[in-house]
């Protein structure tokens, strides 16, 4: 048999070199990946301030300093749990002529006493006391809601609108799951969706077909 056709030594040694760095690839992903579900769900339980590194690092059975190997410091590991939270369109739906209803019905049914929490909100609601996280915050909420909003708001003022509709959002949720406030958690979903529902479509509603808010009396 020629040199050509033996296999190569050096061949048959690189195979578990190679594999190596794959695996230890692999093993990174996964552990960096378990310190930011760690972070999600206790910056959600705890808030920002109230939870610290080690804590994290305990939950996810890593020490911290590997914490700040991977994510460099609480603050950036806050930044990407909130990135990973602020993400998924939780009560947003629908498009276009269905975005008001659609988002009011589901907004009723996410609020609702026997619904899971909405982790998104509480995990504002708790940090938004540390200016340095409500920044981090405030940056998410433009980059996920508030520009998906934005752009289906077309017309004038759409930034304006799709804060507005943001804050009602965050309204309806602490009046009826966080304080549960007796009318709203005892009303009938259908209607509350419709008044819900009411106020989005004229949020959603470019400002120059609208009805102009009346100027300021003067003094």
């Amino acid at each position: 048999m020629s040199d050509a056709a033996q296999p190569s030594s050096l061949h048959g040694r690189s195979q578990p070199q190679d594999s190596t760095p794959a695996r230890r690839r692999r093993d990174a992903a996964a552990t960096r990946q378990a310190i930011l579900d760690a972070a999600v769900v206790a910056f959600t339980r705890y808030g920002y301030d109230g939870v610290g590194v080690r804590d994290i690092a305990q939950s996810a059975g890593v020490t911290a300093m590997l914490i700040n190997r991977y994510f460099g410091s609480k603050e950036r590991l806050f930044a990407e749990a909130v990135d990973v939270a602020f993400e998924p369109r939780t009560v947003i739906a629908g498009t276009g002529a269905e975005l008001a209803g659609e988002t009011a019905r589901a907004l009723v049914a996410r609020t609702a006493p026997e619904a899971e929490e909405l982790g998104p909100f509480l995990l504002m609601l708790r940090s938004a006391a540390n200016p340095g996280a409500a920044q981090i915050m405030r940056e998410a909420i433009g980059r996920h809601a508030g520009r998906h909003l934005t752009e289906e708001l077309s017309g004038a003022a759409a930034g304006v609108r799709a804060e507005l509709m943001l804050s009602l959002q965050a309204g309806v949720w602490l009046m009826r799951s966080v304080l549960g406030t007796k009318a709203l958690t005892q009303g009938r979903p259908q209607e509350l969706a419709q008044w819900i529902e009411s106020l989005f479509q004229v949020l959603a509603t470019p400002a120059t077909a609208a009805s102009p808010p009346p100027e300021p009396e003067g003094p």
